[in-house]
């Protein structure tokens, strides 16, 4: 699919997330992080031809950032289950005024939508990221240094909501790497209602200019 393609197929799963009470969200979260660790070893395999192909293209640290282990999954399974525990906000009413007249009004916590997140080579940001509390779906934007272990992980999360009758397009991540693709993502105006980068002042500076 298309860039495009992609965020469109993402915005359209938003009623299917919006729908969903507290405990369905949890349902999904747990088998998310569930399917997470039942897919390790193929994390850890794509992973492998990650670091070896950013091996003397990147610097030590950011090689670091790039390599996972069975503890650092582990560790975003965790941070998945430590989400399902926190409370559902959605709906919750922040303030109310009541009118003479009757009228009532309100100000309401609601989810803002299509959250789109361009990241460079850490890829437990991918599971940080998908975790869909809020309401809000989500279209991931990787670096190219991290693109195979970020596909893998999206892979599993994507199996684990499927796998409890979810929608798995409230989760997806493009497949273009490019500049063009994430110029794409910060421009599309309508389709993309929070854009959050990522990584260092070079992404930054992008959005700003892009966005």
């Amino acid at each position: 699919m298309t860039t495009m393609e992609i965020i469109r197929r993402t915005r359209t799963a938003r009623t299917d997330l919006h729908t969903l009470t507290a405990e369905d969200k949890n349902r999904l979260l747990l088998s998310m992080a569930e399917s997470l660790r039942r897919h390790t070893m193929d994390i850890l395999r794509a992973n492998a031809l990650d670091v070896e192909a950013a091996r003397g293209k990147i610097s030590d640290v950011m090689l670091d950032r790039l390599r996972l282990d069975e503890g650092r999954i582990a560790a975003m399974a965790d941070g998945i289950c430590a989400v399902a525990q926190l409370p559902d906000h959605t709906g919750r009413i922040l303030s109310e005024t009541k009118h003479p007249n009757g009228m009532i009004i309100y100000k309401k916590q609601v989810p803002l939508g299509l959250v789109a997140i361009i990241y460079e080579s850490r890829p437990n940001v991918t599971s940080d990221a998908a975790a869909i509390k809020s309401g809000n779906v989500c279209v991931l934007r990787s670096g190219r240094e991290a693109i195979g272990s970020a596909r893998a992980i999206t892979a599993a999360l994507k199996e684990g909501i499927s796998a409890v009758g979810g929608n798995p397009d409230i989760l997806n991540i493009l497949e273009d790497t490019s500049h063009d693709s994430a110029r794409q993502l910060m421009q599309a105006k309508g389709l993309v209602d929070l854009l959050i980068p990522r990584g260092g002042a070079g992404l930054i500076r992008a959005c700003v200019e892009n966005a």
